[in-house]
C-alpha cells in the first residue's frame, strides 16, 4: 500500500523538481535546454523502475512510457532560443503533473489535472503571437474544462458524471469541446504543442476509462452521433487550411473522433485503443516539430505556399517527413495502423454507415497530409530561399518520432507490455473503483 500512494508522487516529483532546479540555468539557454532533456530521460527511467509497483491503468501502461519520450522529443528538436525558455520549463511541469493524473488516485489525480488546465488557460491569455489572435472560444474552453475537472470532485452525481465527460471530450477532443485543443496547438508557445499533442488525450483517454461504465445508454448513443460528427467535421476544415499547425490540429481532431466512436460503440478502452491514440499523437508531434524546422530556417508561420522543393537540399528531412506522412495517414507498417486494426478485432462493428465515415474521414486525411508533403518536398527550387540541411538535433528528433511508430506497429507487446486480448470481465471495474 505504500508504493501504491508513493510511488505517483515521485514519478510527479522528478520533472516537477527537475523545473525548479532548471531556473538555476535560466540566463544560459543551451544549458537550460540540455538539462531540460536530462530530466525527461530521468523521469522515464523513473518510469520504468516503479512500473512493477504501479496499478496498471485500464488502457495500459503505454502513455506512462510515451509521455517522458515525447517531452524528451519535443525538447531535442526546438533551436536553441532565449524566447523558448519558458516554454521549456512547462514541458517538465505539465509532465509532472500529467503523471499524477495518471497514476494517483481519484482527487489527487483530479486536483492535478485542475492545476493543469488552470496553467494552459493562464499561459494561452499571458502568451501573445502576432501570427495568432488570441482565441478567446479556446480559453473559455479551457477555462470550462478547469471548472468541470473540479465538479467532477465536489458534486454529486449526476452532476460529477456530466463533469467528467464534458472533462474528457475537452482533453481528448470532440466536437463541439475542440476549440481548446486546436488552440494549444496553435498557440502556446515553444515546444509546448508537440508535448501537448499527446498530453490532453492520454489524460482524456485515462478519464473516459473510469466514466465509461457509469455512462447511460443516452450519453453513449451522444457521444457516437458527435464522434462520427467530429471525424467530418476535421477533415473538412483540415482540407481548408492552408496553415500547417491548423491542418494538424484539425486532422488529429478527426483521428482522435474515430477513437471516439470505437470507444462508444464497443463501451470499452483497450490497451489497443492507446497504441492508436498514442500513435496519432506522435505522429502529428512529428509533423510539428517537422514544420518547425521549416520555420527555424523562413521564419514563424511562414506561408508553406511559399516554401518547395525541399526534397533535393535536404534529404534526411524529405525521408522523414515522408516516413511520418505516411505514419499519420495510417499506413503499415506504422503504429496508427496497428491500432486501428486492434480496435477493429476488438469491437463488433454494427453500422455500415458509421464505417462509411470513418473511411471518408480516413481518405481525406490521406489527401490533405499528401498535399502538405507535396508542398514543401517537390516543386521548383527558389534561388533566393537559404536551404540548410538538417542540424543533429532536429535529426535525432524527427527518427526518434518514426522509430517509436514503427515500434508501436509491429512489436507493441513485446516492447510495451501490451495485451493482445480484450481485457477480462471486471477490468474496467477494477480501475473505476481504484481511480476513486
Amino acid at each position: 500500500m505504500t508504493d501504491v500512494v508513493t510511488i505517483p508522487w515521485l514519478l510527479s516529483a522528478v520533472p516537477i523538481i527537475g523545473a525548479m532546479l532548471g531556473l538555476v540555468f535560466w540566463s544560459q539557454p543551451e544549458k537550460l535546454r540540455i538539462w531540460s532533456i536530462i530530466v525527461t530521460v530521468l523521469s522515464l527511467l523513473a518510469v520504468i523502475g516503479t512500473s512493477g509497483h504501479l496499478t496498471v491503468p485500464t488502457e495500459g501502461p503505454l502513455t506512462l512510457y510515451l509521455l517522458p519520450l515525447a517531452a524528451c522529443i519535443s525538447l531535442l528538436g526546438q533551436p536553441v532560443h532565449r524566447d523558448y525558455r519558458l516554454a521549456w520549463v512547462m514541458t517538465l511541469l505539465f509532465l509532472g503533473l500529467g503523471l499524477g493524473v495518471l497514476t494517483s488516485q481519484h482527487v489527487v489525480g483530479q486536483l492535478a489535472l485542475v492545476l493543469l488546465l488552470g496553467l494552459i488557460t493562464f499561459l494561452l491569455i499571458w502568451h501573445h503571437d502576432p501570427f495568432w489572435p488570441t482565441s478567446w472560444l479556446g480559453i473559455g474552453t479551457f477555462g470550462l474544462g478547469t471548472l468541470c475537472a473540479g465538479l467532477a470532485v465536489i458534486a454529486d452525481p449526476p452532476v460529477s458524471f456530466v463533469a467528467s465527460l464534458v472533462a474528457c471530450a475537452i482533453l481528448l477532443p470532440l466536437v463541439p469541446f475542440h476549440d481548446g485543443f486546436v488552440t494549444a496547438l496553435t498557440r502556446l508557445p515553444g515546444s509546448l504543442p508537440s508535448f501537448i499533442v499527446l498530453l490532453l488525450p492520454a489524460i482524456g483517454l485515462h478519464g473516459l476509462a473510469a466514466v465509461l461504465p457509469t455512462v447511460p445508454d443516452v450519453a453513449v448513443a451522444t457521444m457516437t452521433i458527435l464522434a462520427l460528427v467530429s471525424a467530418l467535421y476535421g477533415s473538412v476544415k483540415a482540407l481548408a487550411q492552408s496553415r500547417i499547425r491548423l491542418l494538424l490540429a484539425y486532422g488529429s481532431l478527426s483521428f482522435f473522433s474515430i477513437l471516439w466512436w470505437f470507444v462508444a460503440a464497443s463501451r470499452a478502452v483497450t490497451p489497443q485503443t492507446a497504441v492508436f491514440l498514442g500513435s496519432v499523437a506522435l505522429a502529428t508531434s512529428g509533423l510539428l516539430l517537422a514544420w518547425q524546422v521549416v520555420r527555424t530556417r523562413y521564419g514563424d508561420d511562414v506561408d508553406p505556399r511559399a516554401i518547395s522543393g525541399l526534397a533535393s537540399p535536404m534529404p534526411e528531412f524529405a525521408v522523414l517527413l515522408s516516413l511520418l506522412a505516411l505514419a499519420a495517414m495510417g499506413l503499415p507498417p506504422f503504429g496508427v495502423f496497428a491500432g486501428f486494426m486492434g480496435l477493429l478485432l476488438t469491437s463488433s462493428l454494427t453500422s455500415s454507415a458509421a464505417l462509411l465515415v470513418i473511411v471518408v474521414a480516413w481518405l481525406a486525411a490521406s489527401w490533405y497530409i499528401l498535399d502538405m508533403v507535396q508542398r514543401l518536398l517537390f516543386g521548383r527550387q527558389r534561388s533566393d530561399l537559404r536551404y540548410e540541411t538538417l542540424r543533429p538535433a532536429e535529426l535525432a528528433s524527427l527518427l526518434m518520432v518514426v522509430l517509436i511508430v514503427i515500434a508501436l506497429g509491429i512489436a507493441p507487446v513485446s516492447l510495451f507490455g501490451i495485451q493482445t486480448q480484450p481485457p477480462r470481465a471486471g477490468a474496467v471495474m477494477e480501475s473505476v473503483t481504484w481511480n476513486r
